[in-house]
C-alpha cells in the first residue's frame, strides 16, 4: 500500500518501474472514466445530472441540502465538474447512497455528452444558457447545443428533466423529453414568486394549494429560479416540505457566490467565483434596483469571449453608463482598451493596482458589489474594503 492509501496505482508512465502492485494501462484517464463508469452501474443510486451557463453550483448545492435532509445522498464537492471531477465523484458512490447529484460543466462541445456518458443519468436539469466559454463553444449556438447534449442524452435513454418554465430557450429544446416544470405558472409542478431581494431573496412557493413562505441567505433575484429548481426536485423526490424549507433557509454560499457580507467599513455583496455577459448583467441589474445608498461598482473582466469579448464589455459600460452609479473600478484589460472615462470611474490592468489603490485611498460606508471571474482574483480585495 503507497504512503497515500494506494493498494493498486494505476498508470500509463512506462518509466515506473517494475512492480506487481502497478497496474499499467494504455490510458490512465480513459481507465479512470471507464471505472468510474462500471462502478455507476453496481450501484442503484439515482443520478441527477446539472449543468448551464450561470448557477449549476448553487443549484447543485441546494439539490443536495435538500435531498440529504432526507436521503443519503452523494454530490460534487466543489466544481469538480470536468472529465476528471465528474469521474473521481462517481468513484466515491457507495450502496447507501439513494441519490447522486452531478455537476457538469463545459467549454468545448461534445463535453456534456461525453460527461454523459460517464454518469449515464436518469435526470437533468439545465439552469439556463447564456453566453459563457463563446471562445471555445465559437457562439452562442454553440453553447445551445452542448448544454443541450444532457436533454439529448435523456432523450435516448428514456430520462426526464427538471425545467424552469418561464425560460424559453429551455423550453423549446428537445419537447419530446418528459420534464417536470417548475416557474411561476400555477400549472407548473412548483409554481412560485419573488417577495424581496433587498438585498436577500425571501419567496413563496407552493404546491397543491400549499403556500411556503422562506427566506434564503443567497442574494439576488437571480437566485429564485436556483432555489425553485432544488425544491421541485426535493418535492419530486418525497422530500418533505418542513425539510425543504429548513435547507433552502440554511443554506449559505461561502464559495464568494452571491454572499452578503458586513465588514467593518462597507456591506459587500461578492460574486467573484464565475463572470460572464449574462450573470454580469444579472448582478449589475439586482444590485442597481437595491433601495441603498451610496453605491460602488467593482467589477473585473470577463475572460473566454474571444471575438464578441469587445462587443460584450461595451455592453457592460453601457449598462453601467445607465444606471448612475457614480463610482466605478473596473479591472483588466478588455475593459481598459474601451477607455471609459466618466468622473469617478476608475480603471486598473491588475486587481494588485486596485488594491493598492484602495489601501491609500479606503472606502467606508459604502454598498459596494463585486463581480468578476475567478481569474481577476476580486477576493483578494475584501480585506480592503
Amino acid at each position: 500500500v503507497s504512503q497515500s492509501g494506494a493498494a493498486y496505482p494505476v498508470t500509463d508512465n512506462p518509466t515506473l518501474p517494475n512492480n506487481k502492485s502497478i497496474i499499467r494501462v494504455e490510458n490512465s484517464l480513459q481507465t479512470m472514466q471507464d471505472l468510474a463508469n462500471y462502478h455507476r452501474k453496481q450501484l442503484p443510486a439515482t443520478v441527477i445530472a446539472i449543468t448551464g451557463t450561470n448557477g449549476k453550483t448553487t443549484t447543485k448545492e441546494l439539490i443536495a441540502a435538500a435531498l440529504s435532509s432526507q436521503y443519503p445522498t452523494l454530490y460534487t464537492r466543489g466544481n469538480l465538474n470536468n472529465h476528471i471531477g465528474v469521474p473521481l465523484t462517481l468513484l466515491q458512490l457507495k450502496s447507501k447512497h439513494q441519490y447522486a447529484v452531478i455537476e457538469m460543466g463545459a467549454n468545448h462541445p461534445g463535453e456534456i455528452a461525453a460527461l454523459c456518458r460517464i454518469a449515464e443519468p436518469d435526470f437533468g436539469l439545465i439552469t439556463n444558457i447564456g453566453k459563457a466559454h463563446l471562445e471555445g463553444f465559437g457562439s452562442f449556438e454553440g453553447v445551445i447545443r452542448t448544454k443541450s447534449e444532457l436533454y439529448a442524452y435523456l432523450q435516448k435513454k428514456g430520462g426526464c428533466v427538471f425545467a424552469h418554465h418561464d425560460n424559453l430557450i429551455l423550453s423549446s429544446l428537445y419537447t419530446s423529453v418528459p420534464r417536470i416544470y417548475y416557474g411561476t405558472s400555477a400549472s407548473d409542478f412548483i409554481c412560485g414568486r419573488i417577495t424581496s431581494a433587498t438585498p436577500v431573496l425571501t419567496l413563496e412557493w407552493q404546491k397543491a394549494g400549499a403556500i411556503h413562505r422562506l427566506t434564503t441567505q443567497l442574494v439576488g433575484a437571480y437566485n429564485f429560479e436556483n432555489v425553485l429548481a432544488a425544491i421541485c426536485t426535493a418535492v419530486y423526490f418525497g422530500v418533505n416540505s418542513e425539510n425543504i424549507n429548513r435547507a433552502m433557509r440554511e443554506y449559505y454560499p461561502n464559495n464568494h457566490r452571491s454572499q452578503n457580507m458586513q465588514t467593518a467599513k462597507n456591506h459587500l455583496i461578492v460574486d467573484t467565483y464565475n463572470a460572464n455577459p449574462s450573470s454580469m448583467a444579472a448582478a449589475l441589474e439586482n444590485f442597481c434596483a437595491l433601495p441603498v445608498s451610496p453605491k460602488v461598482i467593482i467589477l473585473g473582466e470577463m475572460r473566454e469571449l474571444g471575438k464578441y469579448s469587445v462587443e460584450e464589455h461595451q455592453k457592460i459600460i453601457a449598462l453601467l453608463q445607465e444606471s448612475g452609479i457614480e463610482r466605478v473600478f473596473l479591472v483588466g484589460e478588455s475593459f481598459k482598451t474601451l477607455s471609459p472615462t466618466l468622473p469617478d470611474w476608475k480603471v486598473f490592468d491588475t486587481t494588485g493596482q486596485l488594491k493598492t489603490c484602495l489601501q491609500t485611498h479606503p472606502l467606508s460606508g459604502y454598498h459596494i458589489l463585486l463581480k468578476g471571474s475567478r481569474s481577476n482574483r476580486l477576493e483578494e480585495l475584501i480585506a480592503s474594503l
